[in-house]
């Protein structure tokens, strides 16, 4: 996985897997689903599922410990990201919006903000729900990441 552009899904709430395993597919690109409970993957050698048991943040642990700068993680978890960024990986959100080493200290504090306000009681909305501009937007940013690695392992 080191020397190879691979792509590491976050996956027990992945709205875009199908999408992932598409641009898998057409970039000859491998991906590891990685979950806490069985999820039904596509029979493909470039997929692989991984299975870590339902230990709190096990998924999350096993991403950040192969992220890398040959990585690209999708995921929604806000400190999962921040972890990957610092071990140097591409990290998209399933609604195709790039975390960045600039833009994860913003999304941390927001974060904090919202658990505290719902701890105290507040009702607060959630996101907005996950539609087709969100799905567009994120095969459009993989495809991007992925191909701007592989040029990276070229040069």
């Amino acid at each position: 996985m080191e020397n190879r552009p691979h792509i590491l899904v976050d996956a027990d709430a992945c709205p875009v897997k199908d999408e992932i395993y598409r641009v898998a597919y057409r970039l000859d690109v491998p991906v590891t689903v990685v979950s806490n409970a069985p999820l039904r993957v596509p029979q493909h050698p470039l997929i692989a599922r991984i299975v870590v048991g339902d230990a709190f943040d096990a998924a999350d642990d096993w991403i950040a410990e192969r992220a890398n700068p040959m990585a690209i993680v999708v995921t929604a978890d806000i400190l999962l990201a921040d972890r990957c960024l610092k071990a140097g990986a591409t990290v998209i959100g399933p609604n195709g919006k790039p975390f960045t080493t600039s833009s994860i200290g913003n999304a941390i504090a927001v974060r904090a903000i919202m658990a505290d306000l719902r701890a105290g009681g507040d009702r607060i909305g959630g996101p907005a729900p996950f539609g087709k501009e969100d799905r567009s937007r994120f095969l459009s940013a993989l495809d991007e990441a992925v191909t701007r690695v592989l040029r990276q392992t070229k040069t």
